[in-house]
Formats: C-alpha cells, structure tokens, sequence
C-alpha cells in the first residue's frame, strides 16, 4: 500500500480529525483513510469535457453571432511543387 505525509495541517483540523476519529472508534490515520475513500468515491461534479464547460460558464451570458468566411476548395497538394 502507499502511503502519504500531510504537511502544514492546521491545528484546528488535526482536532476535528482527532475527535472524529475517536466519536467512530478509529485511529487518526484510520478515519483519514475512509474521509478520503468516501470524499473520492463520489462522482465528480466538474465535468471533463472543456467545450461543455466553457459553454456551461459563458452560455448565460449570450452568443456572438459571427459572418460566415467563404470557404475555398481544398487544394491539391501537387500545387505547390507545379509553382517552382
């Protein structure tokens, strides 16, 4: 198994971790394990697709409407060879 170190932990959340630890019968390190398994096995409330979250935070906003560019038939890669 792996394991981690957390460093810089504030006092006040080493308490709360301590008191509930032992409110469910656990070691600290113990009561850490399962915060993490539960936390992480909920599923994520971001989405993983960026064009569905771009659209999610500035569709409210509105659209632009942009003017269409003529499009030009795709050229035959030989063309560039034929102008030297």
């Amino acid at each position: 198994m792996a394991s981690i170190i957390i460093r810089n932990l504030e006092a006040e959340t080493k308490r709360k971790l301590k008191i509930r630890a032992a409110t469910n019968g656990r070691s600290m390190e113990q009561e850490a394990r399962e915060i993490l398994k539960s936390a992480l096995a909920l599923p994520s409330k971001k989405k993983a697709n960026l064009a569905e979250r771009i659209r999610e935070i500035f569709g409210p906003l509105g659209g632009v409407e942009l003017e269409r560019l003529p499009r030009d038939p795709v050229r035959d890669p030989d063309w560039l060879a034929e102008r030297e």
